[in-house]
């Protein structure tokens, strides 16, 4: 049967009902519905659409209370996890650092090698150690220096740049290294010379190889700017006033100094001049001299600019010719050897009777300074002795303390801190 093109599309004849329906018109048609299936004309006690239509409000409320505070909790956990990840650890320990070079060294991560160890390694000192092939820096960082041995001495480089090492004397000559700062294999700088020098800032090189005399900058592991001369066979550097180079000539013929900066020769060596451990802020160099009657090693403060002509002279108790000393950075203190044990002077009243004190065990290598004003030095057991100015003027005696991870017959090098 065919419907007609007018007729209704729904029971009661009425017209089309338009989509979409919207929510009012839904709730209208429910009470319509079931106020119709009432029997009962009068009005009712309850709203059965109405009961109706507050459970589905009351069900659709609790569940977007519910999303809201699901999503609060996932939001309070992920905030907080960022902020551990973030914050503080709350150990308490030390941040890592990585030391990295300005000069285009980035910050990497070290080797496994270089992390701490945990067992193994020296008591902690306020300068790093080298022991071995291993160092250990101030900061807890153990790290091995491959291919590195036979350590005699090592200094820090300024501004972060690692650390240059130099070997002790072989047969095949001495070597040095530069240890970079961004956890690298050391580099060797120099291999095979006669005998190397590194300043007291770690800016500066000198060395002996073969007839010559030759210096440089170390700058970002580099040796630039070099200047050579030619040197009688046996003349060694020994250390720096500035930027000229101490150079000690053979036979005991004394100390010269070698003005590189303004080309030339090493100029007359002071014959006097025994030894010499350091510079003062203001220049002069700090050293031993043959003076007095009869001849003994006195300390001495010398002029670079007139051939290290004596200034100032102290003789006191019999002194050590070895060399094994240092002045401290605001060169008040000098720690060198008697004959059988360590000396301090106050270099502010050399001459005077009171200006040396007993230090404690003889030097047996190099000599380090802390910022603090402490000396450092390991002794012939290979003890790590720190001597304390104010606590040896009040009648304290140093002694070395043992360190641990060091084999029999092994000594530490204590690193040389760079200037402020």
């Amino acid at each position: 049967m065919s419907r007609a093109p007018n007729s209704c599309d729904n029971q009661t004849g009425g017209p089309k009902r338009p989509f979409p329906v919207t929510e009012d018109e839904l709730e209208r048609a429910l009470r319509q519905t079931l106020a119709g299936r009432v029997a009962t004309p009068r009005p009712l006690a309850a709203d059965p659409a109405g009961v109706a239509l507050r459970r589905a409000r009351r069900t659709g409320r609790r569940r977007t209370l519910t999303g809201l505070a699901l999503a609060g909790v996932a939001t309070a956990l992920v905030t907080t996890g960022m902020a551990q990840l973030g914050g503080p650890s709350g150990h308490g320990g030390p941040p890592t650092v990585v030391l990295g070079d300005p000069g285009g060294f980035s910050a990497s991560p070290l080797p496994t090698a270089s992390s701490p160890a945990s067992g193994k390694g020296p008591v902690r000192a306020e300068l790093d150690l080298i022991i071995g092939s291993w160092l250990d820096t101030s900061g807890g960082e153990h790290r091995e220096l491959t291919g590195v041995s036979g350590v005699e001495r090592a200094q820090r480089v300024p501004d972060y740049g690692g650390w240059l090492v130099t070997s002790a004397a072989t047969p095949a000559g001495r070597t040095l290294w530069w240890v970079p700062p961004n956890g690298s294999a050391p580099q060797v700088l120099l291999a095979g010379a006669d005998a190397v020098v590194v300043a007291a800032d770690g800016r500066q090189v000198a060395w002996r190889d073969g007839p010559y005399l030759t210096a440089a900058g170390v700058v970002g592991g580099q040796l630039l700017a070099s200047s050579r001369t030619a040197a009688p066979e046996g003349a060694t550097p020994v250390g720096f006033a500035g930027d000229a180079v101490l150079v000690r000539q053979p036979d005991h013929g004394g100390v010269s100094v070698w003005r590189r900066s303004g080309g030339g020769v090493p100029g007359g060596a002071n014959r006097d001049v025994l030894t010499v451990y350091g510079a003062l802020p203001d220049g002069r160099v700090v050293g031993l001299v043959s003076a007095g009657t009869p001849r003994q090693p006195c300390v001495a403060l010398l002029d670079p600019a007139r051939d290290l002509t004596p200034v100032r002279t102290g003789c006191g108790p019999a002194l050590a010719t070895d060399g094994l000393g240092g002045v401290s950075a605001d060169g008040r203190w000098l720690l060198l050897n008697a004959r059988k044990s360590a000396l301090l002077v106050d270099l502010a009243g050399l001459g005077d009777a009171t200006a040396t004190q007993p230090a404690g065990p003889a030097v047996a290598g190099a000599v380090a300074w802390t910022r603090n004003g402490a000396a450092l030095h390991t002794d012939a057991t290979g003890g790590l002795v720190r001597v304390r100015p104010d606590r040896v003027l009040a009648g304290e005696r140093p002694t070395a303390s043992p360190l641990d991870g060091v084999a029999p017959g092994e000594r530490p090098v204590v690193v040389a801190d760079t200037r402020p």
